[in-house]
């Protein structure tokens, strides 16, 4: 329950979102018992950010539509919300039934929401003629050559063009290209086509007419396009040559090559079977992770955002570099409930970003520390990133297994951060905000603790050993339940005017249309990832690269892993944390479980998962193509390689936590038979901590003083060895790190001492 604003400023600024809804502000976000002048400055800023696109969605959505699109973009996201509510309350429909509704839909909003590229440079135009021309003949060789009949070329030819339609045909309906609009009847087609006709496709066994071979080509050819769209170009690239790989894998030298197949057989086995665009990641969508949409969409209007950002500025914000660690407490409290590096990048950088350029930080470093931290969310149990789910389908664990595996490197991954942001700090001499103007954290948890109940019941619901949906669904009951039990209570004590975040029936439904807009990306990326693992399913071409990594590696874990993360890296230029994860956990992950000899029948194969997912979650990060870091340095209006390179800096602990725990599998709760979990747990938590800490601390060469280059040196080792919870290792390592900072400490009383005498 809230407390009256007695400031003359309104609390929240709102403004029409692409679909022409009142989005909340970000400006909402800023505490109250911030300055007045602070605040002004942050919301002046904030509106500037929203102004240029920079919304807690995407910015390459529509920035305006028509009213009559509003409308049926109003309908038919709710359409599908509704959809997986009754599904996830009443239990879900047959699988094909249940995926192909939920990919047509998705398909079809998406080409709504997202416009196609138009203001096109001379250069740009031709090179996109070039490239449809190349498709169109290609399509016409098919045919000549007997390779695919009419039934594929024609279909995959009219998206082709309807894709240059909507860049250079200015025909528009309510200010809607046409051609997206056909596009958009295309996406709903190829998936309510398969929906009604489930039963007869499926019976078909592969034997398929000509009418469901147009639709599942229409099908495949649009989800790539969608992909471009909601994506970006490099997925896409990546799932093209996949499909030319099936087609032609019988020229291919060496292993790579197979025995080929035909168009019509990767159509039957793509889009109309389960195993390809309907089949795990898919599966794990139209369930799991829809529903968790819904729970963050609710959340996110019942208060917690700003809960969780008032909470980060009580118990942060005085400290040294306090606006820094404030972004990194934000985004991980915020990770816990939307689990995405872009939407948590903006939504909170847009209030954090600005906030530490104020402190006095570069907006390099600023935008990298909200970069960095905002993709650690998808590494913060309860929700985690929507990979996270499909881990549950690959590893055969329940999901309370697997967030339990999390927490520990989870833990050690934000402390690392911690550390590295404090030690800068002091380096730069940045300071905190005076606590007199900081909000008051036990009277926060008094006034709004009730919040997290909802958090907290998920955690509960799972340790119960009940299904994460159902856990989801359960936890937005609770949601709207305590936001209706607030308001009454609010009724009573005459406070319900300034209560803020009410709930009422008209946000409900804005809160469903919001998870579909949030879910949209991952449909298209888990339908192009479920094409990708597909096709290397079909050629059988995933054994034979973990075979070949496992040869070069020769068998060593450590070497597997070193090649598992640059194959994770490389894979994450552009392509979304759920593919890559897909793709890495079906060629990469084998390799390590053959490498570590691990049981796939117990918790260690999440050892090898939850490696490649952790690689995979911090390409959003790496340059070259760094999209948080791109996000990010849009808002702090940086350099977008410098802010990267300072993000991966700052997410040391990273790229080393994966390191730990393949070594020290006690870190995700994982135990030999004879160890005393108790025991052997802490002894390797604690010495993670310490050298992570030690690691922070040579990154950013600073403690009271600048550290010497051989001190960073030895700390540097020091951290490393540290690593392998072995008892040598350990030893070596905390006496390394003691004995600098002995010396340290020895420099700096010695100083003092000199300043008495003087």
């Amino acid at each position: 329950m809230a407390e009256p604003n007695d400031r003359q400023e309104p609390r929240q600024s709102r403004k029409p979102d692409e679909t022409g809804r009142d989005e909340q502000s970000q400006t909402a976000l800023i505490p109250d018992d911030l300055p007045d002048d602070v605040r002004r400055e942050l919301t002046e800023e904030i509106e500037r950010l929203e102004e240029a696109g920079f919304t807690e969605d995407t910015v390459k959505t529509r920035a305006q539509m028509h009213r009559f699109w509003q409308a049926v973009f109003f309908v038919l996201a709710l359409t599908l919300s509704v959809f997986h509510l009754y599904t996830a309350i009443f239990g879900t429909l047959p699988s094909h039934e249940q995926r192909t509704f939920h990919v047509g839909m998705g398909l079809g909003l998406a080409f709504l929401l997202y416009p196609g590229k138009t203001g096109l440079t001379r250069r740009e135009a031709v090179r996109s003629w070039v490239l449809t021309g190349l498709g169109l003949a290609g399509l016409a060789w098919f045919y000549i050559s007997g390779e695919a009949g009419w039934h594929v070329v024609v279909p995959a030819a009219v998206v082709l063009l309807l894709v240059q339609g909507a860049r250079f045909v200015p025909l528009r309906i309510a200010d809607m290209p046409v051609a997206d609009i056909l596009l958009s009847l295309l996406g709903f087609l190829s998936g309510l086509y398969i929906f009604f006709n489930a039963e007869q496709i499926l019976r078909a066994g592969g034997f398929h007419s000509d009418l469901s071979r147009a639709i599942g080509a229409i099908g495949i050819v649009v989800i790539l396009v969608a992909a471009q769209r909601v994506i970006g170009a490099p997925l896409v690239i990546v799932a093209g040559a996949v499909l030319l790989y099936a087609l032609f894998g019988d020229q291919a030298p060496g292993f790579w090559r197979h025995g080929g197949y035909s168009v019509d057989r990767i159509i039957s086995t793509q889009f109309l079977g389960t195993e390809g665009v309907f089949s795990t990641p898919v599966q794990v969508s139209s369930t799991f992770i829809y529903i968790f949409m819904i729970f963050a969409a609710m959340l996110q209007r019942t208060g917690l955002e700003r809960f969780f950002t008032d909470t980060a500025l009580g118990l942060t914000g005085h400290l040294t570099g306090g606006t820094a660690k404030v972004g990194v407490l934000t985004s991980a409290f915020s990770g816990t409930i939307t689990g995405s590096s872009v939407a948590n990048t903006v939504s909170n950088g847009a209030f954090t970003i600005p906030m530490m350029k104020r402190s006095g930080y570069k907006g390099e470093y600023a935008g990298a520390v909200e970069a960095a931290s905002s993709t650690g969310g998808q590494l913060a149990p309860p929700v985690m990133g929507a990979a996270a789910f499909i881990m549950i389908e690959f590893t055969g664990q329940p999901y309370s297994e697997i967030i339990k595996a999390a927490m520990i490197p989870a833990i050690l991954f934000f402390t690392a951060q911690y550390v590295l942001i404090h030690y800068d700090s002091k380096r730069l001499g940045i300071g905190g905000i005076p606590r007199a103007q900081l909000p008051r954290v036990r009277q926060l948890i008094l006034r709004k603790g009730y919040l997290l109940i909802p958090i907290i019941v998920i955690f509960v619901i799972l340790l119960q050993g009940f299904t994460p949906m159902r856990a989801a669904i359960v936890a937005v009951g609770v949601a709207i339940g305590l936001n209706v039990v607030a308001q009454l209570v609010a009724v009573l004590f005459r406070r319900w005017r300034a209560m803020e975040d009410k709930l009422n029936p008209w946000s409900l439904l804005e809160g469903l249309v919001h998870a579909a807009r949030l879910a949209l990306p991952i449909i298209v990326a888990c339908a192009t990832a479920g094409l990708i693992a597909g096709v290397i399913t079909l050629t059988g071409i995933g054994l034979q690269l973990g075979d070949e990594l496992v040869d070069l590696a020769n068998n060593e874990l450590l070497i597997t892993g070193i090649l598992a993360m640059i194959a994770c890296l490389i894979l994450g230029i552009g392509v979304p944390t759920t593919a890559n994860y897909v793709i890495t956990a079906t060629v990469a992950g084998p390799a390590l479980i053959t490498a570590g000899g691990f049981d796939i029948s117990t918790k260690e194969i999440l050892i090898a998962h939850l490696f490649v997912y952790y690689f995979g979650v911090l390409a959003d990060i790496t340059p070259p193509v760094a999209l948080a870091a791109f996000a990010a340095s849009g808002i702090a209006e940086s350099n977008p390689i410098r802010t990267g390179v300072h993000a991966s800096r700052i997410a040391l602990g990273g790229f080393v936590v994966p390191y730990m725990f393949l070594l020290s599998p006690e870190l995700l709760l994982i135990f030999e038979e004879g160890d005393n979990p108790w025991l052997t747990g802490a002894r390797a938590s604690v010495t993670a901590l310490i050298g992570i800490f030690v690691l922070g601390v040579a990154v950013a060469g600073y403690l009271d003083r600048k550290l010497d280059w051989w001190a960073r040196l030895v700390l540097g080792g020091a951290g490393l060895l540290l690593v392998n919870a072995e008892l040598w290792t350990d030893a070596i390592g905390i006496g390394g790190s003691l004995a600098v900072w002995a010396w340290y400490r020895w420099l700096g009383h010695r100083d003092r001492e000199s300043v008495l005498t003087t």
